[in-house]
């Protein structure tokens, strides 16, 4: 006897959109595996026109294109109908799921393939330059969009959590590395999308919090804190780690310090270091390598400094820096130019002017806007103490060609 293949095309779509067995997508659509068998078998029956809806969503295929043929006497379904209109593009719209019959269907490997270049790109943060790394994340988010075209269920929701993440990582940039926060509003809007697109709660929350940063450090509170309520709402849909709690608490921290709410800001920092001791049932996610004790530690230092507790800012900003990992320059620009800030303001010029150097010699390793904001800070700060050899030397560093360029040129 010949073996019939069966209905090939609900197959296949069903594997591209990454369901590989025909258990994983009975569960996917809410129904008894019994039924996806019958609907894959040479004769499959017409599905309800709620299931029509769930099949053409899931795998972004017309019912034509996935092997069923409409009864005698049957209108075209509606799925079908709306197979014909075009995918919505522009500003501020992710691809639609693909629905024409004959649209690219990617394979279900290609998630796992965007995904590697993403987990790349997040490791290379920390040392490449940003203007060359920028361009390059920037790309590959460009053809995330594309991949979003051409995939659907899980695959789609694999390629759209890594989008996100893509994003993100251009927003963090354009915000901390490159100072445009002009720019990193919309793209970590278009962030939001796709973790929208991905389901991902979490990733959501970590967008917004990061979305907060930006009115934060404008003095923007009421704005700061609608976006951090809106990041705690998702992380309790996600459920959150505690790890990821406590960064909550130390960026709303930091608003609040930005805004001159340091007595608000210190409570919030205890509370984070409260949290970050707790065992948690979850799993930090893999992309969230920008939290630690010791940078909850540099939130408190600066906090602390802001606040004028120069001898506990002093204490905390030396503690971080022999916590940290020997990859970590950007952030030890940032805690020499705190702890430069910190003598500055004690009436110590000479150790203010040691710090603000230690801070220029890692800048001039990978550069870092929030570094170079700090060291401008602690310059102004010096301004009684502009005659003495040690700022005359700082000034020499600071103005020097190539670091006048680098700044001017952003």
């Amino acid at each position: 006897m010949v073996r019939r293949a069966g209905n090939t095309r609900l197959k296949s779509a069903r594997v591209a959109a990454g369901y590989h067995t025909q258990q994983a997508f009975a569960e996917a659509l809410g129904v008894d595996v019994r039924q996806v068998r019958r609907w894959e078998s040479d004769t499959p029956p017409w599905p309800h026109p709620d299931m029509q809806e769930r099949l053409t969503n899931l795998t972004g295929q017309t019912m034509e294109a996935l092997g069923f043929t409409v009864p005698a006497g049957r209108d075209q379904p509606s799925a079908q109908r709306s197979a014909a209109v075009p995918p919505r593009s522009g500003v501020g719209h992710l691809p639609a799921v693909p629905s024409q019959s004959g649209a690219t269907m990617q394979p279900a490997s290609v998630a796992a393939d965007y995904e590697n270049v993403t987990r790349s790109h997040r490791h290379l943060y920390w040392s490449v330059a940003p203007t060359t790394l920028h361009p390059a994340v920037g790309a590959h988010a460009d053809l995330g969009c594309t991949l979003l075209a051409e995939t659907a269920g899980r695959t789609r929701r694999a390629v759209a959590a890594a989008l996100a993440e893509t994003w993100l990582l251009a927003g963090r940039i354009e915000f901390f590395d490159l100072r445009e926060p002009d720019d990193a509003g919309p793209t970590l809007l278009r962030a939001l999308q796709a973790a929208g697109e991905a389901n991902d709660s979490l990733l959501g929350s970590a967008i917004l919090a990061h979305s907060a940063f930006i009115p934060g450090w404008a003095g923007d509170r009421d704005t700061a804190m609608e976006r951090m309520v809106a990041a705690r709402t998702y992380a309790r849909r996600a459920p959150a780690p505690a790890e990821f709690l406590a960064w909550l608490n130390a960026v709303e921290a930091e608003c609040e310090t930005r805004c001159g709410n340091t007595r608000t800001a210190l409570h919030l920092i205890a509370h984070a270091e409260e949290t970050l001791a707790q065992c948690s049932e979850h799993p930090t996610p893999v992309w969230m390598d920008w939290f630690s004790p010791a940078r909850l530690a540099a939130f408190k230092g600066n906090t602390q400094l802001k606040a004028g507790h120069l001898p506990q800012a002093r204490t905390t900003l030396a503690g971080v820096l022999d916590q940290m990992l020997a990859t970590e320059d950007k952030q030890r620009t940032v805690i020499y130019g705190d702890l430069a800030a910190v003598e500055a303001a004690s009436g110590q010029p000479q150790e203010a002017c040691r710090y603000a150097c230690l801070a220029l010699d890692q800048l001039e390793i990978t550069w870092y806007a929030t570094g170079m904001d700090r060291i401008r800070e602690v310059r102004r700060a010096l301004t009684p103490h502009q005659h003495d050899q040690c700022v005359r030397d700082l000034d020499e560093r600071l103005y020097g060609w190539a670091t006048t360029v680098n700044a001017l040129s952003r």
